[in-house]
């Protein structure tokens, strides 16, 4: 059965780029019809919060991405303490106590010599006397994995062919001097227990999983498949990471009024051989799915493109689907208006602003020049209750008597009816707003 995991830390938002990488295992497990863990990567116990963590499960359940299982490493130290004491029963885990700054001198005169600065194991040589000295004087060691020094390969869901050469990496630490963990140990054995068959996730990472794989054989495991997909960028090609807070799903979602589909349409294709298009559902986007179908190169993330997607979808949104909101947003004007407005919308939020030309009160505008025209179009409004025939009939009429053609036989009575320069189709919207608004407008009342 084929299982992946989503492993965010509740120590920020969820953001464009971890949510991308949500996305794909997703949609790779919903493909395999497998199962897609929620993992919580709450080992930080300073800054993780509770607040973060409901976010996080409020922004994936708001993008539709349901998980099947979730758990967090909080409620299992006894299990990395326990995979600890294993590894340094193998002679895997040691101790270092190096400080800080003793450790970034080592690395400046490595690389002042001109020799690549990884970490030379002078803890390996330490005696039981020179612990217990170190220890004395209040030193508290940090703990080290040791890896093989061979060349680790594996055949990667994106990248293909990966060797990661060990003797080239430092030997990383698993645990910090004050016996918290950093993410390797835990994540390897979360993964080892919940039996996670793929492990997708950004390139950033692919020289870490070298050494984690080394750590999976150490405890008895069988290390996943791994798939590193290329980072997102802006779209000038840069960095994002300036922009990560106006880019978190709450502020899509709240600050900006996007849609949950557009978010999940763009983050789906960017970054593919596929072209960018509006999806109306995660089963839509995942009709055509594959991780064989992204690129090595970066995935530009594009604020403006997100905006014409989510035009895009709103425009082929039904009623029945935006009814509830529309009507949270006392925007609410019914079936007939919602189907005159959504080809203007670029958020769901402009429908309250469209609504209000059906519903009023609308402040006419009315030139000078234009008075008497539109004193003449009340007059002319055809008999009885208006339709969709009516407009046509009522500006052919207008522009018979009147000799007005082109903007300036439609434009004023659009800037009379509606007080806006442009808007629905008028055809919609006249029988819309009905005859005795109609006639108030015209009369410059606001109606």
């Amino acid at each position: 059965m084929t299982k992946v995991r989503f492993a965010p830390s509740p120590t920020g938002k969820l953001h464009v780029g971890n949510v991308r990488t949500a996305l794909f295992n997703y949609l790779f497990a919903r493909k395999a019809g497998g199962v897609f863990v929620l993992r919580i990567d709450d080992t930080d116990l300073e800054r993780s919060t509770k607040e973060y963590e409901d976010g996080i499960r409020t922004d994936l359940t708001w993008l539709g991405l349901k998980w099947d299982e979730t758990f967090k490493q909080s409620e299992r130290f006894d299990r990395y303490a326990a995979a600890a004491e294993e590894l340094k029963a193998k002679g895997l885990l040691y101790a270092c106590y190096e400080t800080g700054d003793e450790l970034e001198r080592k690395r400046r005169l490595q690389m002042a010599n001109g020799r690549p600065p990884v970490y030379d194991r002078a803890a390996l040589d330490l005696t039981d006397a020179d612990k217990a000295k170190l220890e004395a004087e209040g030193r508290k060691p940090h703990w080290r994995f040791k890896l093989s020094g061979n060349p680790v390969q594996w055949e990667d869901m994106v990248r293909g062919p990966v060797s990661i050469e060990t003797s080239s990496l430092s030997d990383p630490i698993l645990i910090r001097e004050d016996g918290s963990y950093l993410y390797t140990l835990p994540s390897v054995c979360d993964d080892i227990d919940a039996e996670i068959t793929h492990i997708i996730r950004g390139e950033d990472h692919t020289t870490n999983s070298g050494a984690q794989i080394e750590i999976f054989e150490a405890l008895g495991g069988s290390a996943p498949v791994f798939g590193h997909q290329a980072l997102l960028v802006g779209a000038d090609g840069g960095k994002l990471s300036k922009r990560l807070g106006s880019l978190s799903m709450e502020d899509l979602r709240e600050v900006e009024g996007f849609e949950a589909m557009a978010v999940n349409s763009l983050l789906g294709r960017i970054g593919t051989s596929d072209p960018v298009e509006p999806f109306m559902a995660l089963e839509d986007l995942l009709e055509g799915f594959s991780l064989s179908k992204l690129t090595r190169s970066p995935a530009r993330f594009d604020p403006e493109e997100l905006a014409r997607i989510n035009a895009k979808i709103l425009h082929e949104t039904g009623y029945d689907a935006v009814r509830d909101r529309l009507g949270a947003m006392e925007a609410d004007a019914g079936d007939a208006v919602w189907a005159a407005v959504r080809p203007n919308l670029e958020r769901l939020r402009d429908a309250r602003d469209w609504a209000v030309l059906v519903n009023g009160p609308v402040t006419p505008v009315i030139e000078d020049e234009d008075r008497e025209f539109a004193a003449q179009a009340a007059a002319a409004l055809p008999e009885g209750d208006l339709d969709e025939n009516s407009w046509g009939s009522w500006t052919s009429a207008l522009k018979e008597a009147t000799g007005r053609k082109g903007k300036s036989l439609f434009m004023p009575l659009r800037h009379a009816l509606t007080g806006q320069p442009r808007g629905p189709e008028m055809a919609v919207l006249l029988p819309l707003i009905g005859r005795d608004k109609v006639i108030a407008r015209l009369k410059g009342e606001n109606a």
